[in-house]
């Protein structure tokens, strides 16, 4: 009988979808982070236009959106991280957002070396 279940075992233990499953989502997420951070940072030096500022920003907090809504362990350390960037004003400081982007990174590295 052990025989006969071991190897469904072994392949349910295969679909598990862990914090692994979420590491394209993670890089997502800490790349749009710090893209926000650099677009802010170039608004704040007068460096784009308030148009384009605005498109960038509505663009980042969609594509955050999305990817938090997608994640398998939305309860998770990386998921807190992800909804508190979301929650974080369009106008935020750059370092603020940078914060979140080396948080997200760190919790990247943590889970590729897992």
């Amino acid at each position: 009988m052990w025989r006969q279940t071991l190897p469904w075992l072994i392949l349910l233990a295969g679909c598990s979808k862990g914090p692994e499953a979420d590491l394209p989502s993670i890089s997502s997420a800490r790349s749009l982070a710090a893209e926000w951070a650099m677009l802010n940072q170039q608004a704040a030096d007068h460096r784009v236009t308030g148009n384009f500022t605005q498109t960038m920003r509505s663009s980042v907090h969609e594509q955050l959106q999305t990817t938090a809504s997608g994640l398998n362990q939305p309860n998770s350390r990386y998921g807190q991280e992800i909804r508190a960037l979301l929650a974080e004003p369009a106008d935020a400081p750059s370092e603020r957002l940078s914060a979140h982007a080396r948080a997200l990174k760190q919790i990247e590295d943590s889970l590729e070396s897992a």
